[in-house]
């Protein structure tokens, strides 16, 4: 059986925790910050971890993960 490929897009944008948790940053959170509030901006900085239909895709996308 071949080595499936890994798509580096998907892999550049997540990590795995030790427990085996997928973590992403948040979205909207890269220009436009003047208008979003101190409160707001702060929880965008906190990456957050991947649905878990979510977690299914990625693991397609990026297997060796």
């Amino acid at each position: 059986m071949p080595k499936i490929k890994t798509n580096k897009g998907a892999a550049k944008r997540v990590k795995r925790t030790a427990g085996g948790a997928v973590v992403r940053r948040k979205a909207y959170a890269s220009h436009l910050m003047s208008k979003k509030t101190r409160k707001r901006k702060r929880g965008l900085k906190q990456p957050t971890l991947l649905s878990r239909a979510d977690r299914k895709k990625i693991t397609r996308l990026a297997p060796y993960l």
